[in-house]
């Protein structure tokens, strides 16, 4: 302990801690315990057992008698000259780090796949079902089997097809159209349930689906969110962008909408602000990305977190709390974004890009350290979507394939067979040039 005594020439004295101090000890070196003079005669035996066993109790090995502070504690650290043993190691769990392979899974032919940045022509439905629009015709590629077939195809009056979207049964397809019309499809048995017209005047480039609600945008700028149980499906309408709408994402709880345009805005949407038959007013509108925003993905594992992806000339994956509107962090990806997916199984964003690499880029969040840089495509990555289990993710690019990548790791069970790679699965289109 220490004490510091003010006097009238402003000294300072340091006073001993008492309680560290041996007094008993202290005696009995002071009155000549520790030296043995060579002419005293030498003990009985019982007296020297008796001096052997005081020397134990007093720890006669001590050299200080007076102490200013206790002992520090023994450390419980391994010394540096220590040698190494496994055994420290034995403690702790360590996590291997999960092997992420360069090069897809496999590579399927989609001649005739329109290299337009702002269709969104691919999805992953929930029966492991991918739908892909190639021209005028949509195929269905079922990654069970490997097998393929055609859905539908149309004249040239109505295509091409510019969007498809899975509705969340896995069943029920949305197709939109070139002609600013809007079909549904019942995929198991082949045949056109209804279309939707009459609610936009161009091309309808954005779908997606919440619960029975079908939302839709187009080039008109307009955002439409169609009832497909009633016949007066248009139930309201959000209008806040001024360009082509080319990315659309309802949150998992079906609450808020995000929406990306053309026009460098992103929007955020809610559900019960929509009224019937009017248009509403949006609950945040962005003007932080410098190009088209088309990348969009709500996070997983955090329901008001926003990830939103900018064209060639912005480049920037943001980040957006969407209760406050806060911008929580901006990374500059070098490339312009395409597409944005969450890994469901580890905190992870999955980016595809465009000029100049064309490369899928994986990322830690929310460091967003670069885990792994994936190149093949020769041109930009139109689409991306993820497989029902949330392991394998498929991309379609301009340059005509389609590729699958296993990218979020490996499941429990064995991969289903039609594995091979370079299948052509789709078979050949007139050429829409």
């Amino acid at each position: 302990m220490l004490h510091k005594l003010n006097s009238g020439e402003n000294l300072d004295r340091f006073i001993p801690n008492r309680s560290a101090m041996d007094f008993d000890f202290a005696h009995y070196m002071l009155t000549g315990g520790k030296v043995e003079k060579e002419n005293v005669e030498p003990c009985s035996p019982s007296k020297q057992l008796y001096r052997k066993h005081l020397a134990e109790i007093l720890n006669m090995n001590r050299t200080r008698i007076l102490a200013f502070k206790n002992k520090a504690p023994s450390s419980t650290k391994r010394s540096i000259h220590e040698p190494y043993s496994p055994v420290h190691q034995q403690t702790k769990s360590v996590k291997r780090r999960r092997n992420i392979s360069q090069s897809p899974e496999r590579i399927l032919d989609a001649p005739d796949i329109i290299d337009d940045f702002y269709l969104n022509l691919m999805d992953w439905g929930c029966s492991n079902v991918v739908a892909i629009a190639l021209g005028n015709t949509v195929y269905l590629w079922d990654a069970t089997d490997g097998s393929t077939s055609e859905l539908l195809s149309t004249d040239d009056d109505n295509g091409p097809v510019t969007s498809v979207k899975w509705a969340p049964d896995g069943r029920h397809l949305a197709v939109g159209f070139s002609n600013s019309h809007v079909q549904l499809w019942d995929s198991l048995v082949t045949r056109l349930l209804r279309t939707l017209q009459g609610g936009h005047r161009l091309r309808v480039t954005s779908l997606d689906w919440n619960n029975h609600i079908l939302t839709t945008g187009g080039t008109d700028s307009i955002i439409i969110n169609n009832d497909v149980r009633i016949r007066s499906h248009i139930v309201s309408t959000y209008r806040g962008h001024n360009q082509e709408i080319c990315g659309l994402k309802w949150c998992s709880s079906g609450r808020h909408l995000a929406s990306g345009g053309n026009d460098n805005l992103l929007c955020i949407w809610s559900i019960s602000m929509a009224s019937s038959n009017s248009s509403s007013q949006w609950l945040h509108r962005f003007e932080d990305h410098s190009a088209a925003v088309k990348a969009l993905s709500w996070s997983p594992f955090q329901s008001n977190l926003l990830a939103s992806g900018g064209g060639v000339g912005d480049q920037c994956i943001k980040f957006w709390n969407t209760n406050t509107g806060a911008c929580l962090n901006s990374v500059n990806s070098g490339s312009q974004v395409c597409c944005l997916l969450w890994n469901t199984h580890e905190r992870e964003l999955l980016s595809a890009h465009g000029f100049n690499e064309n490369q899928l880029i994986l990322w830690k969040y929310p460091s967003m350290v670069k885990i792994a840089e994936l190149c093949g495509h020769t041109s930009k990555i139109l689409s991306m979507a993820k497989s029902p289990d949330g392991y394998t993710v498929a991309t379609a690019a301009g340059d005509e394939t389609l590729r699958l990548w296993n990218v979020f790791g490996t499941p429990q069970v064995g991969k289903p067979p039609g594995t091979d790679i370079n299948q052509e699965p789709f078979p050949k289109v007139p050429r829409i040039r």
